[in-house]
């Protein structure tokens, strides 16, 4: 069974699991191609990979706008997972939302903001040792949410 975690959004990623074994992860596709030059995720792209994953199941992070954010930025989140769910229905793969506390109480990552990011990138290390490269740099936290996402929803 293949099925795909995405961390939604321009800095997320979308991971591609096979039984539970890291197949492989791609960086969200986003092109500078939003109002005043934003980037935003680009269907297209984002469709090719979904193809060619082969996928049976997609888990993606259930997201909303924080009250910190400005319209401009919850706009752009609403996009994202507009396309997000576009592309899945195009392709006929079944979309599953996951909330975060509920795909981080299944991997063992404690509540709250504070070290999410590196625990995140701290359990991928631990969970697929022999792909740790791809979680090396600080920035890779969504590569290792976009994993532990697919992971999570693959036990619910």
């Amino acid at each position: 069974m293949v099925v795909l975690g995405i961390d939604i959004g321009v800095q997320g990623a979308i991971a591609v699991l096979e039984d539970g074994k890291l197949i492989t992860v791609h960086d969200m596709p986003v092109l500078q191609e939003g109002p005043k030059n934003r980037r935003s995720v680009n269907a297209p792209l984002l469709a090719g990979i979904i193809a060619t994953s082969h996928a049976t199941k997609v888990y993606v992070e259930h997201v909303g706008p924080l009250p910190s954010d400005g319209h401009v930025g919850a706009f752009a989140f609403g996009r994202s997972r507009g396309v997000v769910e576009g592309v899945c229905a195009g392709l006929s793969v079944p979309v599953a939302f996951i909330t975060a506390p509920t795909w981080k109480r299944l991997v063992g990552i404690a509540p709250g903001k504070n070290g999410a990011k590196d625990a995140a990138r701290s359990k991928a290390i631990a969970h697929w040792p022999g792909s740790a490269d791809l979680f090396r740099r600080v920035k890779d936290d969504g590569r290792a949410e976009a994993c532990l996402i697919a992971y999570a929803g693959s036990l619910v």
